[in-house]
């Protein structure tokens, strides 16, 4: 097993360098003691107060976003469209309420699991290239909302091997048009030619 991210990491206030650097490493999760675990090939950043495609811009405290105003390293999942949960990790220091969404994952270990709970008979890039998608497969839930990132449901390993920055491409994310100017921001983060990155 390799080292988990240390919170040290999460704390960080550059959150597309932060962003960058999850590239390549390994998202894992023990639920229901089975252990699965892909290669992280697609984020995006969400940069806080100023950012309008936050949660948090303009300072909004809410049930929900409360989270994202905690020390970074925690998972902030919510529903999207009343079907998908989507997997964000907290970074930054407290009341910097910035995130990080894992839009899609490289299945590694636990793909029956994962095929199982997809229901899905053969192994495709349909299994876990987009942000819902990946979260079922892993088994996350809205009940994991909250959980430390420093425990034994959900966690990032760090393989030792960063990814280059000529193997990294960045565009506008995806989704966020109600977001004006800040919706064209170059603020998603993939590994190049990598067939599990979203459409």
């Amino acid at each position: 097993m390799n080292a988990k991210f240390p919170q040290s990491i999460y704390l960080s206030t550059d959150i597309l360098e932060l962003s960058k650097s999850l590239l390549g490493k390994t998202l894992c999760t023990n639920i229901s003691n089975q252990f699965t675990a892909g290669k992280i090939v697609e984020v995006e950043a969400y940069l806080g107060t100023k950012d309008k495609a936050s949660h948090s811009y303009q300072n909004k405290r809410t049930s929900r976003t409360e989270l994202m105003f905690q020390d970074g390293g925690i998972a902030y999942i919510y529903l999207c469209y009343g079907i998908h949960y989507l997997f964000n990790i907290v970074v930054a220091p407290k009341n910097n309420p910035c995130a990080i969404l894992v839009r899609a994952i490289e299945p590694i270990k636990g793909i029956n699991t994962m095929l199982k709970r997809r229901n899905f008979s053969l192994l495709t890039k349909g299994l876990t290239n987009g942000p819902g998608k990946l979260t079922k497969a892993l088994g996350i839930h809205a009940k994991h909302n909250s959980v430390s990132l420093f425990g034994n449901k959900i966690w990032v390993e760090d393989n030792g091997r960063p990814m280059q920055e000529k193997d990294i491409s960045s565009s506008p994310r995806i989704g966020v048009d109600y977001a004006g100017g800040d919706a064209k921001r170059p603020y998603r983060f993939y590994i190049n030619n990598n067939k599990w990155v979203s459409k």
